[in-house]
């Protein structure tokens, strides 16, 4: 039994922002703790990216597991990166669609 709620980490392509909203939604109605990407309503630049990359490496670090939100299957580069991380550090890591894993 744990003493705090799960938190997870949501990973996936700034192209699914709303699918990535509506998980955020779903898990913090069933109780889990979400951490997300940064909202970036404009363009960034590059060092700005290599900033939140690192950043949403952290996050990953804090979570007890991590959901791919990747509808048709797609993950991207970055993506890549983030799930390889988890798979690094041992995270449980979970897709809206598994057929993209």
């Amino acid at each position: 039994m744990r003493d705090r709620p799960e938190i997870v980490c949501i990973c996936g392509s700034t192209r699914f922002v709303d699918e990535m909203r509506a998980a955020n939604r779903d898990l913090t109605f069933a109780g889990v703790i979400v951490v997300a990407p940064g909202d970036a309503d404009e363009l960034i630049t590059c060092e700005q990216k290599i900033a939140l990359d690192a950043l949403h490496l952290r996050k990953i670090d804090l979570a007890d597991r991590v959901l791919v939100v990747n509808p048709g299957g797609y993950i991207g580069e970055s993506t890549s990166r983030e799930i390889a991380y988890a798979q690094a550090t041992g995270k449980t890591i979970s897709y809206t669609d598994p057929s993209g894993r």
